[in-house]
């Protein structure tokens, strides 16, 4: 029999359902804090600025940007997980250095602690030299390196990163013995490489787009080649199988529910296939990655696998 305690119970589960409906759909219902575990002004800031308006747009929502520095990212990753785990605070993270980091030292954490959910992009290695350089192509500069050994002097990003990396991946394909000199950061890499103190760099795409005519990219580490330089090969196409760089994402405590996590690789993955925020990425020298959720564990293994046997020829770990 139908009575009014049924009617009650009725009208209240579909309350419960209609709320628990409107409350998946809802997410996100206030702003996003996306924290950079590095300070501000690099190409992760760059980058997650790049999102920002797009978040907005789609979602109604702010992607709030905080940073995090300390450790070459280590200090905010190895507090990710302390953090709260509703979706509201994501984290940007960094190829190789959320592998190589851990695989040096203790540094709070480990590759596996970190729940990356997309990764959006990656700044391609590139061999760069200034315009005036008497390497006109790669070949021109295995040349040098082999009549000259060790004579080749490269700069780079710091030791154990994407620059020294394929350097040292670089050298073993191509049979020479190149000189690896780091610097704190692609700015003062740039710097070293542009007054000379170097003979080339370990540089990336995205030095060729900020310098300009002032240096010649001689190979990109891309499966295609970059739109902004159209007459610069691929290292693919030259016999060498790198393509690769710094890579870029975001991750979450890993306590975050699954479907949030979800979620969350949806909408950035939305954002990546936007042609407006495509068109500015590669414009500023950036190369697109659309790595969601469902083929981010294919994405690590394979990653970590390349860095590590890297990392472990040059003696970089313990």
């Amino acid at each position: 029999m139908f009575n009014l305690k049924t009617a009650k119970t009725l009208v209240i589960a579909s309350a419960v359902s209609i709320a628990a409906a409107t409350g998946a759909m809802a997410f996100p219902d206030k702003s996003v804090e996306y924290v950079i575990p590095f300070g501000p002004g690099g190409e992760s800031d760059i980058s997650a600025r790049f999102q920002q308006p797009f978040f907005k747009d789609k979602f109604g929502q702010d992607l709030v940007v905080s940073y995090k520095p300390g450790g070459g990212g280590a200090v905010g990753w190895s507090q990710l997980n302390s953090m709260t785990a509703d979706g509201y605070t994501i984290m940007g993270t960094n190829l190789p250095h959320i592998v190589i980091q851990p695989a040096q030292k203790d540094v709070g954490y480990t590759t596996d602690d970190i729940k990356t959910f997309y990764m959006f992009h990656y700044t391609p290695d590139a061999i760069v030299v200034t315009a005036d350089s008497p390497y006109q192509t790669l070949a021109d500069l295995i040349a040098d390196a082999k009549a000259n050994p060790g004579s080749l002097t490269m700069s780079g990003s710091g030791k154990a990163t994407a620059n020294h990396l394929a350097q040292i991946r670089f050298d073993k394909m191509a049979g020479i013995k190149s000189t690896y000199v780091p610097f704190k950061g692609t700015g003062a890499s740039t710097t070293a490489m542009l007054g000379k103190q170097v003979k080339a760099q370990w540089g990336y795409t995205t030095v060729g787009a900020a310098q300009g005519d002032a240096v010649r990219l001689l190979a990109v580490a891309m499966e295609e080649r970059h739109p902004l330089f159209p007459d610069v090969p691929t290292f693919k196409e030259l016999g060498f199988e790198m393509v690769g760089g710094a890579y870029r994402g975001m991750a979450v405590p890993k306590d975050t529910p699954a479907e949030t996590v979800k979620a969350l690789s949806d909408m950035f993955g939305e954002i990546n296939a936007d042609e407006a925020f495509r068109k500015q990425m590669l414009d500023g020298g950036f190369a697109l990655l659309d790595v969601g959720i469902d083929g981010m564990d294919d994405f690590m293994k394979a990653r970590k696998a390349e860095y590590i046997e890297a990392a472990t020829e040059a003696g970089l770990l313990n």
